[in-house]
């Protein structure tokens, strides 16, 4: 019953217009939610409990009582927590505390409640979980869930009980063999996370496992130790020892392995270690990096990521042959990103021979074709098609607007976020939009979700919601232009294209006005202080203090002012000095020696996942909005070029940009 109260004052508050945000901010109740957020990170459960009375009645009730149950849940009776679930039922709450409650089930080995639960859990979105989830499986019905549960042990970064579980069971009853611990332990060396890789080990060899935190301190030592590896296990560490080396010198790695290890190492493990030494040096952009994965012998004995490093290396030596060959080793999965349809249509293309090869990579291009994403922009260029606006769907009825502005969980989003609690709106936002029952939201209820975002200005909803549409594209929702006479101007200013500005803005904030990074930055352009105290005096804004770093005007004036003086420092190129933006401008300045590039290939080099992924999607974002504000065909390919070798003199390189 309180659950229908509450929705009740919902649905009343959006057909009274009540839901302003100035009437939200000046509810009663909201100070007490703050303070129980407050109260929930210090984990102090005396405190929620004793506020949690002045929440009731609340539009955020769940989320008050969600704090209160979490903190208590160790020790909180099933019949405490069955009623929460009963009371709340329906809510994202309800689903949230059915997940932490699921996993500490696991870590209890309480199967049959588990067992009993888990069907009613309807995110499925916590690997952890599902981990338990595939044991309890295996265990009940002898079902071959090895596929799976290695997929999801493999991705997690660090080590879990659930899926470390699963593994050593699924290994007790010989689902998976000792080369798939072995793998673990190798992709958890290879990232650096040596407890990942020591819990793998401990499943296999537990007598040897202490060995992986002396070879992760110091592989040359034991490398140097002159052990012959007559059994499996000895192998596989020396396989550790040269992966961790490779991380610090694949010159060192690539020697050893050449001079001492490969005649004693299986040919599997010698694949994969060359592969290792490849990625290691196209990592670092090392002009050896290609033959160092030439020395592979199956690319079937590789898994996607070194695959991946693979295709990157050979497209900096412009290796056709060797792009068509990795592509075509990866996994069904992998093959569908857009990133590998593109690069395995642009190889078959380089070395067809036939009509039927030429067929098979026009066929490719024509399926991931759209303005979607980089590569997607890519394909559509190579078919011979420009970057347009596409037609606007259907306009909403005011029933479709009507239902999502009375969807419960929307409407607690919006107010949760309204009021500061940011993070906490946007999870249930989330939910709504993924797993609402009764089922998945469609194109349409979607659209209207992210219409509803967009009117009340909550701008990365309104984009991250708009995106997941399939079959339509409205781009007034995806590509949204606030402060549309501020950034036109202030970018016509300094001669800045006003789409490369919103490209940026979309990728660094979402246009979320109070947006803070972990290493803080802030504002709408992500500007760090010590960036936007030098920038300020560049461009003579006076008496600039930090505290306006959040105001939006002073954020896009030296946000465009950085920008500009980035552009300007790397001759124009928008590739590098997007990377810039984002790794600073000593990176690229390195990231460009070497060969001349076309830029896609370029970018698809960078080394850091973060800035290899914020190029492609700034610039593919500026080629959209560039269609947007100029209503004219756009390309891609234009913006990018290529890159290569400074050509200016060096003495023209700006080295006070910080």
């Amino acid at each position: 019953m309180k659950f229908r109260r509450i929705l009740t004052l919902l649905s009343a508050m959006a057909v009274t217009g009540l839901w302003g945000w100035p009437a939200q901010a000046q509810n009663r109740g909201d100070e007490v939610l703050l303070e129980m957020q407050q109260a929930f990170r210090k984990n102090d459960a005396k405190r929620l409990s004793t506020l949690l009375p002045q929440a009731r009645g609340h539009v955020l009730e769940p989320l008050a009582a969600y704090w209160d149950m979490r903190t208590r849940l160790d020790t909180a009776p099933t019949s405490e927590i069955r009623s929460f679930l009963n009371t709340y039922a329906g809510s994202y709450y309800e689903d949230r505390l059915r997940n932490d409650w699921l996993q500490q089930l696991g870590k209890r080995r309480d199967w049959a409640t588990f067992t009993a639960e888990y069907p009613r859990f309807r995110m499925r979105d916590d690997r952890e979980v599902r981990c338990y989830a595939l044991a309890t499986e295996a265990m009940n019905s002898k079902a071959d869930v090895a596929e799976e549960a290695l997929r999801l042990w493999y991705s997690q970064r660090e080590a879990d009980d659930g899926c470390a579980y699963v593994a050593e069971h699924l290994h007790s009853v010989r689902q998976i063999q000792a080369l798939d611990l072995w793998r673990k332990a190798r992709i958890a060396m290879d990232a650096n996370r040596p407890r990942a890789a020591q819990t793998a080990v401990d499943i296999e060899a537990p007598r040897l496992s202490e060995q992986v935190a002396l070879i992760h301190a110091d592989p040359a030592k034991y490398l140097d130790k002159r052990i012959l590896a007559i059994t499996r296990s000895r192998k596989e560490l020396a396989v550790l020892a040269l992966i961790r080396l490779a991380a610090k010198d694949p010159d060192q790695a690539a020697d050893l392995l050449t001079r001492r290890w490969s005649i004693q190492l299986s040919p599997e493990e010698r694949n994969w270690t060359w592969a290792v030494i490849g990625k290691q040096a196209a990592q670092k952009l090392q002009d050896n990096a290609a033959s160092h994965f030439a020395k592979v012998q199956k690319d079937s004995d590789l898994n996607d990521d070194l695959l991946a490093w693979k295709v990157r290396a050979a497209l900096r030596q412009g290796q056709w042959p060797q792009v068509l060959s990795a592509t075509q080793a990866m996994s069904a999965e992998a093959r569908k990103d857009s990133t590998w349809v593109y690069w395995r249509a642009r190889a078959l293309l380089s070395t067809a021979h036939s009509d039927a090869q030429r067929i098979e990579a026009q066929s490719l291009l024509r399926q991931i074709a759209s303005v979607r994403g980089f590569y997607e922009q890519l394909a559509l260029e190579d078919l011979g098609q420009a970057i347009t606006v596409p037609e606007r769907p259907t306009a909403l009825t005011p029933q479709e607007k009507a239902a999502a502005l009375s969807h419960p969980g929307l409407q607690r989003a919006l107010y949760a976020m309204a009021i500061g609690l940011r993070s906490e709106g946007n999870r249930e936002w989330n939910y709504s939009t993924h797993w609402h029952q009764p089922g998945v939201m469609n194109d349409r209820e979607l659209l209207a979700a992210a219409d509803m975002a967009c009117q009340r200005q909550v701008w990365d909803r309104c984009i991250n919601t708009s995106e997941r549409t399939k079959h339509v594209i409205d781009f007034e929702q995806r590509f949204p232009t606030p402060l549309r006479e501020t950034v036109v101007r202030r970018a016509g200013e300094i001669r800045l294209d006003p789409a490369y500005v919103y490209g940026l803005i979309r990728q660094e904030s979402r246009f979320v006005m109070d947006a803070r990074s972990h290493v803080g930055a802030s504002g709408l352009m992500q500007v760090m202080p010590a960036t936007a105290k030098w920038t300020a005096k560049k461009i003579g804004l006076a008496n600039f203090t930090p505290d306006q770093i959040t105001d939006r005007e002073v954020n896009v004036a030296i946000g465009t002012g950085y920008l500009k003086l980035v552009l300007d420092d790397f001759e124009g190129s928008m590739p590098m000095a997007t990377a810039a933006y984002n790794a600073g401008p000593n990176r690229p300045r390195q990231w460009r020696n070497g060969p001349v590039l076309e830029a896609a290939i370029w970018a698809e080099n960078i080394p850091f996942h973060e800035t290899r992924d914020y190029v492609k999607k700034v610039l593919a974002n500026t080629t959209n909005y560039a269609a947007i504000l100029t209503r004219q065909p756009q390309s891609l390919k234009a913006r990018l070029g290529t890159v290569g070798p400074r050509t200016s003199p060096v003495a023209g390189v700006n080295t006070d940009l910080p």
